[in-house]
C-alpha cells in the first residue's frame, strides 16, 4: 500500500498537479490527494503524498518539513487515521440536543 505522509500549510493556490511536482522527485508516487472545500472547490491547504517505498516518504518529509512553497513554510509528517470515537468537528443538523 505504500507509507503515506500528511503535508499541510499549503497556499490555497496550489494544486494536485503541484503537490506531484513537489514530491516526485523523490521517489514513486501511489496516490497524491488535495483536500478541497466541497462548498467553494477551494484548496483546504492540506493533502496527502502516498509513496510506494518507506524510505523514499522518510527522506521526502525529512527535506520537506519547513521548505517554503509559495512563501510558506510547509508541515510535512507521518499521516494519522482518523479516530473513529472521535465525535464530528460540525453539527449540521440545527436541531440542539439535551
Amino acid at each position: 500500500m505504500g507509507t503515506k505522509i500528511y503535508v499541510g500549510n499549503l497556499p490555497f493556490t496550489v494544486t494536485e498537479k503541484d503537490l506531484t511536482e513537489l514530491f516526485s522527485p523523490y521517489g514513486e508516487l501511489v496516490e497524491v490527494t488535495l483536500i478541497m472545500n466541497k462548498f467553494s472547490g477551494r484548496s483546504k491547504g492540506f493533502g496527502f503524498v502516498t509513496f510506494a517505498d518507506e524510505a523514499v516518504a522518510t527522506k521526502a518529509m525529512a527535506e520537506m518539513n519547513g521548505k517554503d512553497v509559495q512563501g510558506r513554510p510547509v508541515t510535512v509528517t507521518e499521516a494519522k487515521p482518523l479516530d473513529p470515537n472521535r465525535p464530528p468537528r460540525r453539527d449540521f443538523d440545527n436541531r440542539r440536543r439535551f
